[in-house]
């Protein structure tokens, strides 16, 4: 299927739209798909980090037109695997999220990265939240989420690896499975003011 035309300057449109929230995924798209698929005519979603694909199976099941991007080419090799077992069609490719989106301009209806935002410096983050922008339709909608800081005391000990901060609220992890990852520290003030300076209305926090 192939993307609508970009609208004229004329046309009167929803401003681009951030939700955010600990909605469980699922039931959060099968709302989707029974209201805004109705009303909004949402036939686009890119999902950027396919990893075990659950999220992406999900929506192509219920009728969404799907894209995954991730840096991990085993990760997209996965789910190209599991698409072709569903007979399912999902546009999964290599890439990085941290830099140009290989899109075009206001070509998804809805944005959706789920705790990825959160491992990069806040200047590769700004970027990408400006590339968001510029691929999602002016109606249409973002759903994020972010790493959630836990203290020690709530961390398991064999889970306690030591980190090296890079840059302010900016930390490296130097063991286990996210050894050598960046995490930046977000906040909900920080997360809510990095998407309005780009131009995106707060839905829901």
């Amino acid at each position: 299927m192939k993307a609508k035309k970009r609208r004229g300057r004329g046309f009167k449109s929803r401003p681009r739209q951030i939700i955010n929230g600990r909605t469980y995924m699922h039931s959060y798209f099968k709302y989707a798909q029974l209201t805004w698929n109705k009303n909004f005519k949402i036939k686009k979603d890119v999902l950027e980090n396919p990893r075990n694909g659950r999220n992406l199976m999900f929506l192509a099941k219920i009728g969404f037109e799907v894209y995954g991007i991730d840096i991990s080419s085993y990760a997209v090799k996965i789910i190209k695997k599991l698409s072709k077992k569903e007979n399912l069609k999902i546009n999964a490719r290599v890439g990085n999220i941290f830099k140009k989106l290989p899109y075009k301009n206001e070509f998804f209806d809805v944005v959706i990265y789920t705790r990825t935002l959160n491992h990069g410096k806040i200047n590769w983050i700004r970027k990408t939240i400006k590339e968001i922008y510029r691929v999602l339709k002016p109606s249409g909608y973002v759903f994020i989420t972010v790493h959630k800081h836990r203290g020690k005391k709530h961390i398991p000990k064999e889970r306690l690896y030591g980190i090296k901060w890079i840059e302010p609220r900016t930390y490296i992890i130097l063991g286990g499975p996210e050894k050598g990852i960046i995490h930046y520290k977000f906040n909900k003030e920080i997360l809510i003011k990095e998407f309005k300076k780009v131009g995106f209305r707060i839905l829901k926090f």
